[in-house]
């Protein structure tokens, strides 16, 4: 398998993102939970800031390998009703799934919110990562709410997509990257050696670990600048 876990995919994503290293204008957000400890490595190697952009799976209660659909931070939700109506589904289920789904991103917002305030992506190119890309719903559906926030750009960075979410979703943003594409991707797990799961607990000791870490980035990038000599008076700029 290509990647040994989500940290290994994470430093081969990186290789692939160089021009957007050491930028003050990106930001990356990862798709809780896999995705944060891809995001990590890819912040870390990078030197960019990481946060969180929640966004979840709508799946059918009779597989839920089966996505009709997303909701994401925002009060973004869609439905693939042509979906629903094959796996005859009512209008009554779907909703019930759907708002129940909707509930579990206000908690999660509270929890990876709980200590420190949503990012400002206004005119940021944001990097949107997650673990992997198979129906591409929750990447669409996270697309949809980072649009919403005027960014200056955005950038999809998976270690594994499909074909099918690549034609999607590559037309909505600046640029899709990937390490590996294939068709069909039954799961992002199939391409790790370990695909263990991942706690709420890991993912917000991850951020806990990058907040500080860019808060001490600045904090040096300050010190730097309060050292600098005075110009001498005429000297050249």
């Amino acid at each position: 398998m290509p990647f040994r876990d989500r940290a290994d995919a994470g430093r081969q994503l990186a290789s692939r993102l160089t021009a957007y290293a050491g930028r003050e204008d990106v930001t990356l957000l990862a798709l809780p939970r896999g995705g944060v400890l891809v995001g990590f490595e890819v912040a870390k190697l990078l030197r960019v800031p990481l946060d969180v952009l929640i966004a979840r799976r709508i799946v059918a209660p009779v597989n839920n390998y089966m996505t009709i659909g997303a909701v994401a931070s925002g009060g973004i939700r869609f439905v693939d009703e042509e979906l629903c109506r094959a796996l005859g589904l009512s209008d009554r289920t779907v909703q019930w799934i759907a708002e129940t789904e909707a509930g579990e991103v206000d908690r999660l917002e509270r929890v990876y919110y709980g200590c420190h305030r949503a990012p400002d992506i206004r005119d940021r190119t944001i990097l949107l990562v997650d673990d992997g890309v198979a129906t591409g719903a929750s990447m669409r559906a996270a697309v949809t709410a980072v649009e919403q926030g005027r960014p200056a750009g955005i950038v999809i960075a998976v270690p594994v997509a499909s074909y099918a979410a690549y034609a999607e979703l590559s037309r909505r943003v600046r640029e899709f990257v990937y390490c590996y594409i294939r068709d069909p991707v039954y799961s992002a797990g199939l391409w790790y050696e370990d695909y263990a799961p991942v706690s709420e607990q890991e993912v917000c000791r991850l951020l806990g670990e990058t907040l500080d870490r860019t808060a001490a980035r600045h904090d040096a990038g300050q010190e730097s600048s309060r050292e600098l000599p005075p110009r001498a008076a005429g000297s050249p700029r």
